[in-house]
């Protein structure tokens, strides 16, 4: 019999055995592979058709932010109003979203919904009609959302540092203006569309507790449509964006002369997690910023009362990457905060980590890696990574392997390759 008087031994997450769950694969008609991971004990169901269709594959700024967003703005068949309604009838949310590389379309449903809303998902993708009045309201909203945007100072230092890094060409650093969006035609939309999604490259993944014949509807909806996969010529990797990283290194920008606290970004160019030291630097990034028990935050937050948060985190972008440092601060103490930064990137340089900070550390990372596979969405999250980054599936085991074992020496050589002033983007923005 238990004995409740006494309490149960602290097991510290260093010493779990995790795994990611199984994905399985399949593959339509057509070539587009579909990953599914079957868990839960709710009957619901998440839809993810991802597209190569990101500003990568733009000719024109703003082009592929518009298609997507304009995809539930009316077919042949529906309006907007009319393909809202059908997806809020069913208790369903549909939405859309644009990165660089790729575009996506998720659909969250109960699962007894699934085949009177997949029809429709299919009708978007393949008879969306883009009517001019919908993209001249769409056109206005994001003129209106960028003129309020622009006045805060943290997006300003956001889009400002990626171009920095890669360039206002490239399309991990090229931003909008409010220009760009009024030379959007209809024409631009639907020529992107006709190319990039319905007879583009796509993926979809599936999660949840997986309906009976959910592979066979997908199949019958989706299968037979001129879709390709998403690995073949053609994709990401016959466009070529080269790097135009800035030459200078360091920059103030005043966007209000009034305002009382600065946006702080310090940042480095670093190779994809392809590389051999991406997933090492993910510990050492852990240790200078990663969490709220990291050093810039005990130092610059909680010693100096400088600022709220400040964190650092590499880019989760396929092709290249970056490391970045970012935090706002009193107008009065960005010098102060600035020469915080360096100090704690020295002192990973010069010193060796003890081991306790060092378990902290791990702790903490599998700690947030076990919230992180709380369920069948977010474990298809972390399939749906490493297979748009293209890795295999040893990848995360490798990952769990490096946090336990990664040595205080390993990662003081990383600091000394990596955190080097001299590499890093300065930017200011008041």
């Amino acid at each position: 019999m238990l004995n409740r008087t006494i309490a149960p031994p602290i097991i510290d997450p260093v010493a779990f055995d995790l795994k990611l769950p199984a994905c399985k694969k399949y593959t339509l008609s057509n070539g587009v592979e579909v990953y599914a991971v079957d868990m839960g004990t709710e009957d619901t169901l998440m839809v993810n058709w991802v597209f190569s269709a990101g500003n990568w594959f733009e000719k024109k700024k703003a082009v592929a932010a518009a298609t997507n967003f304009m995809l539930k703005n009316g077919t042949s068949r529906r309006t907007a109003f009319e393909i809202n309604e059908h997806f809020e009838y069913h208790g369903s949310y549909l939405n859309r979203a644009c990165y660089n590389e790729t575009s996506e379309i998720t659909l969250h449903t109960l699962s007894k919904h699934i085949n009177e809303l997949l029809p429709v998902v299919a009708e978007l993708v393949q008879d969306s009609v883009f009517p001019q009045e919908e993209l001249n309201i769409y056109i206005q909203n994001a003129q209106q959302r960028l003129k309020v945007n622009l006045q805060k100072g943290e997006f300003v230092a956001g889009r400002l540092i990626d171009a920095y890094l890669f360039g206002e060409d490239h399309p991990y650093g090229k931003y909008m203006n409010l220009e760009d969006y009024p030379a959007v035609t209809r024409e631009d939309v639907v020529s992107f569309y006709n190319e990039y999604y319905k007879n583009g490259r796509c993926v979809i993944f599936v999660a949840g507790k997986l309906p009976a014949g959910i592979i066979e509807s997908l199949e019958k909806n989706f299968g037979q449509l001129p879709l390709k996969p998403r690995v073949g010529t053609g994709g990401a990797e016959a466009i070529q964006h080269p790097l135009q990283p800035a030459a200078q290194k360091k920059y103030e920008i005043l966007n209000d002369p009034d305002g009382v606290q600065s946006a702080i970004r310090i940042a480095r160019p670093f190779p994809n997690r392809k590389h051999p030291d991406f997933q090492k630097v993910l510990v050492l990034n852990n240790v200078l910023g990663g969490f709220f028990g990291s050093r810039l935050m005990g130092n610059i937050r909680e010693e100096k009362g400088y600022t709220y948060g400040i964190y650092s985190y590499l880019m989760n972008f396929t092709s290249e990457s970056g490391w970045i440092v970012s935090t706002e601060a009193g107008r009065d103490v960005t010098a102060d905060t600035i020469r915080e930064i360096y100090y704690e990137m020295e002192q990973l340089r010069e010193e060796l980590i003890d081991d306790e900070e060092l378990m902290m550390t791990r702790n903490s990372m599998i700690g947030t890696i076990l919230g992180d596979l709380d369920g069948p969405f977010q474990v298809i999250g972390r399939w749906k990574n490493m297979i748009l980054n293209n890795v295999d599936e040893g990848y995360f085991e490798r990952g769990m392997e490096i946090i336990k074992t990664i040595t205080a020496k390993e990662l003081q050589e990383l600091a000394n390759r990596y955190l080097v002033p001299e590499e890093f983007y300065e930017l200011v923005v008041i």
